[in-house]
């Protein structure tokens, strides 16, 4: 199946007592790269996360944000540092000893300095978390997945109508050499019988040359490699495996028998149709560094 390498996916997950907010976004990069940001207290987590994620993703870059709600009360517990408060005690008294004050302290005022009133977080079930939290990865995966499903879909349609548009060139590629070969090698034979019109040559030495420079002007070998690519990329474009690699290579391979047909033509209707095809094959090419 082709598959975009953007994407995005959102999904919620809550109970009672916690929640979990989950966003991906996916772009283009040519390995799998997971970045997770994630409350410090559950990093122990994040590698079942990787797991989770990869499962659904296998190549791009992928950023992921979890947020964390904690509901349960009892889970944090507000507590006073009895020894910074004594002291802010005994520098307030010393103050109004020494400037002729009362030296009453109210306690709002005491809970008032920095550090002195704390909360503090109990040790948490990892297993109870993980429960919630795969839920929520698992869903925003799926979502992420689904769009990328979506936009592969058209990704594939686009190709496939470029490498249509490349088979009908290629047919008259083939039409017009077929007739322009012929015509070059009778050029080629009356030309080189007009320069040597007075000198003795060996007829059958004369006909293998130009047997030979008639057949490096021949494009058949690349017009069929050419039409076994674009089978082949037809065959990619069914599977249901990733081939956003397969599928670069093949383009490369594609894009290198036309540049040498391009390179071997020696007549302009046939390199200005190579061009084309040249053109079409860059387009899927740049189609396909956004396939996973």
């Amino acid at each position: 199946m082709i598959r975009s390498m953007t994407g995005f996916g959102r999904a919620l997950a809550d109970d009672t007592k916690r929640s979990f907010l989950v966003e991906m976004k996916a772009v283009n990069q040519r390995y799998l790269d997971v970045n997770i940001r994630m409350p410090k207290s559950l990093l122990a987590l994040e590698e079942k996360v990787r797991k989770v994620v990869g499962a659904y993703i296998f190549r791009g870059k992928v950023d992921l944000f979890i947020t964390y709600r904690n509901y349960a009360r009892e889970d944090t517990a507000v507590k006073y540092n009895a020894n910074l408060a004594k002291e802010y005690v005994e520098i307030l008294g010393s103050m109004a000893r020494e400037f002729h004050l009362t030296p009453d302290v109210p306690v709002s005022l005491l809970a008032g300095f920095p550090n002195v009133i704390f909360t503090e977080e109990k040790e948490e079930n990892l297993e109870e978390i993980w429960a919630l939290l795969e839920v929520a990865v698992t869903e925003a995966s799926q979502a992420m997945s689904l769009m990328k499903e979506q936009e592969g879909a058209s990704l594939k349609r686009d190709i496939e109508e470029k490498a249509e548009g490349i088979r009908q060139r290629l047919e008259r590629v083939k039409d017009r050499d077929a007739v322009v070969i012929p015509l070059y090698k009778e050029r080629l034979e009356k030309r080189v019988t007009e320069l040597l019109e007075t000198v003795p040559v060996d007829e059958n030495r004369l006909a293998l040359e130009i047997a030979l420079y008639t057949d490096r002007a021949s494009i058949d070998e690349e017009i069929t490699r050419l039409e076994s690519h674009l089978a082949q990329l037809g065959l990619f474009l069914q599977e249901e495996e990733p081939v956003g690699r397969k599928l670069d290579f093949l383009a490369q391979e594609m894009n290198r028998e036309a540049n040498t047909m391009a390179s071997k033509s020696v007549d302009l209707e046939v390199t200005n149709t190579v061009l084309e095809i040249k053109n079409e094959i860059e387009k899927i090419r740049e189609q396909m560094q956004n396939i996973e």
